[in-house]
């Protein structure tokens, strides 16, 4: 597909190199996580589109939890 992200490339790269890595900065920790968040996102939209039913009674469950969870 021509729209895949490009941390694909990132991960190739780090799995080839054999040298000691560097650590993780905080901007690149949440660059991923973005990503990912992203990703999750549009993983849940397609099944709620693709799966109706089953996202309308998800809808249903949670809505019921929400109202009889205490504050």
């Amino acid at each position: 597909m021509p729209d895949l992200p490009d941390h694909e490339t990132d991960a190739a790269v780090d799995a080839g190199s054999t040298g000691p890595r560097r650590p993780e900065t905080d901007a690149e920790r949440r660059r991923r996580r973005a990503q990912f968040l992203r990703d999750l996102a549009e993983a849940r939209a397609l099944r709620d589109r693709v799966q109706p039913r089953r996202a309308k009674a998800a809808r249903l469950r949670h809505a019921m939890r929400m109202r009889t969870f205490r504050w």
